[in-house]
C-alpha cells in the first residue's frame, strides 16, 4: 500500500493542477504546468495506487466486517454451552462435597454417601465407617429399589421417608432424596450407635437431604 504525503498547500490547490496535467495530455506536461503557474513540483501518484484511496479502502473494509467474515469460522455457542456445562459440573461436585462434610459433621457419624440408586454409584462418599462404602452404597441401592417395586406393586403412592436399618454397634440411616433436582438419589449415613443420637441425626439428615441439587 502506497501512501501519499502532499503539502497542506497541495490538498488545498493541487486538484486544479492535476485537472490541468490532465488536459495536457502530454509527457511532462506535470513539471510544466508547475513551472508555469509557479507551483512546486507534486509527485507523479496514480489515482489508482492513491495511498490515501487505499487507507480509505482499508478502513471500510474493516468497518464492513468483511475483516471478520475471513478470520477462521468459530462456534462461540458451542464454546458458552462447554464453559457452562463445566461451571454446572464443578458447582454440582462443590455442592455434594459440602453436603458430605455436613454429613460426617453429625455426631456418631462414621461414613456418609451420595448414591444414585439406578446405577448403584456412589457420586460422594467419605469417612472411615470399617468397610467399603462403594460396596455398600451398591447394596443399599437395591434395598431402595427393591422397597419402591414392593410400594409400586401395594398401590402405596407415598414417598419413602427414611430407611433405618439398626446392627449390634452401628445405625444405617437411607434418605431417599424425592426433589426435583436429586431425583433418583439417596443418602447413606453410617452412626456410631454408642456415641450417636438416632432421632438429632435422623432430624440434621432430613435438612441436610432438602438442600441436595444435582
Amino acid at each position: 500500500m502506497r501512501v501519499s504525503y502532499r503539502s497542506q498547500w497541495w490538498r488545498r490547490h493541487g486538484s486544479d493542477a492535476d485537472a490541468s496535467s490532465s488536459a495536457s495530455g502530454a509527457p511532462g506536461s506535470d513539471a510544466a504546468q508547475a513551472t508555469a503557474i509557479g507551483l512546486p513540483k507534486a509527485p507523479v501518484i496514480s489515482a489508482q495506487e492513491s495511498g490515501e484511496r487505499d487507507l480509505d479502502q482499508f478502513v471500510e473494509w474493516i468497518w464492513s466486517g468483511d475483516a471478520e467474515a475471513s478470520a477462521p469460522a468459530s462456534a462461540p455457542d458451542e464454546t458458552v454451552e462447554s464453559t457452562r456445562i463445566t461451571i454446572e459440573e464443578q458447582y454440582n461436585m462443590s455442592s455434594l462435597d459440602d453436603a458430605l462434610q455436613q454429613l460426617l459433621a453429625i455426631e456418631g457419624a462414621t461414613g456418609a454417601a451420595i448414591v444414585d440408586y439406578g446405577s448403584g454409584m456412589a457420586l460422594a462418599q467419605g469417612g472411615n465407617p470399617s468397610f467399603d462404602l462403594g460396596i455398600a452404597a451398591a447394596g443399599n441401592s437395591n434395598v431402595v429399589r427393591a422397597k419402591l417395586a414392593t410400594m409400586r406393586d401395594l398401590g402405596v403412592t407415598d414417598e419413602i421417608d427414611d430407611i433405618l436399618i439398626t446392627l449390634s454397634s452401628q445405625y444405617h440411616l437411607i434418605n431417599v432424596l424425592n426433589t426435583t433436582g436429586a431425583s433418583g438419589l439417596f443418602i447413606y449415613l453410617v452412626l456410631n450407635s454408642a456415641s450417636a443420637n438416632l432421632a438429632l441425626a435422623r432430624h440434621k439428615l432430613k435438612g441436610i437431604a432438602a438442600q441436595i441439587e444435582v
